[in-house]
């Protein structure tokens, strides 16, 4: 992975593909071979490739039986995926971690939601949602991650998070110590969802103000279609530049979007506008 950015931020462009898929309920290997076949036009044009939340199976509570580990086919899948396309490739997976895994990791035994960050020399991190989504019981059976997962790529800091963590702002602050090489915790907010077509104003909203409050650029991915539970999906993958403006917004189908994150506007910005010099500070406690 590259060097981590600049104080003001990174020194080039990050061409971004938003892919809003209709997941398949509880296919894993039909929904990898059918977001294979979305991305795979991709190959040498983008640098980040994101899919949505739980891509292999969809938000359900049922896939908790059937979930893979580390070892399992999902986890080789997106790291093919890198290497084939030159890209970072990721996506949050129900993933078991047991034994000897769980204690590799520090972590408690348990099924997470697991979102994947895979790179096309063969590098994988991860990020575990810290914030499981009660009104669907997701606490009852899943596991919650403990700390916050910072990537460093083609010079961007990239924070990444999963749906309902969107909606809790001072877990998403992004601190800034003039002091430390980076300056700021992260150039891009990154969220992965299954986001219920009825609370779509949420979603669209709190992306926007993500972005606007935290100096930087934030991208969206969410499903769309209707899951097995009857739950419909209307995507509004977005994204955006560190004012909240949209580069690129999907509509409720299916979309592959494309879009430029520029280096020089976020630089840009922070200069011309440095709040992050006024914010309160404060120890945020994983």
């Amino acid at each position: 992975m590259s060097e981590a950015a600049s104080s003001n931020g990174p020194d080039r462009d990050l061409r971004v593909a938003l892919v809003q898929g209709d997941t398949r309920w509880h296919d894993p290997a039909g929904n990898r071979a059918y977001y294979g076949g979305l991305i795979a036009p991709l190959a040498g044009r983008s640098d980040l490739v994101v899919l949505p939340e739980t891509f292999t199976s969809g938000f359900s509570n049922e896939a908790l039986a059937s979930a893979e580990d580390m070892q399992g086919p999902t986890v080789v899948w997106i790291r093919e995926q890198a290497r084939a396309l030159d890209a970072a490739v990721c996506g949050s997976v129900q993933l078991r971690v047991e034994g000897a895994q769980a204690e590799a990791e520090g972590i408690a035994p348990g099924v997470y939601n697991r979102l994947l960050f895979a790179t096309p020399e063969g590098g994988l991190v991860h990020y575990d949602k810290r914030h499981l989504f009660r009104m669907a019981k997701e606490h009852e059976r899943y596991a919650a991650g403990g700390r916050r997962v910072f990537v460093d790529w083609r010079g961007w800091r990239i924070f990444l998070q999963v749906c309902y963590d969107l909606r809790f702002p001072v877990y998403l602050r992004n601190r800034f110590d003039a002091t430390r090489p980076g300056a700021f915790d992260y150039d891009l907010a990154l969220f992965v969802a299954n986001w219920p077509a009825a609370r779509a104003y949420a979603w669209t909203t709190l992306l926007r103000a993500r972005a606007i409050e935290n100096l930087a650029c934030v991208v969206g991915v969410n499903r769309v279609g209707t899951d097995g539970n009857g739950i419909a999906y209307r995507g509004d993958s977005a994204a955006l530049d560190p004012l909240g403006q949209p580069l690129v917004e999907g509509d409720a189908g299916e979309r592959v979007l494309e879009a430029v994150l520029s280096a020089e506007q976020l630089r840009g910005h922070r200069e011309r506008f440095p709040a992050q010099l006024d914010a309160d500070d404060f120890v945020l406690r994983d």
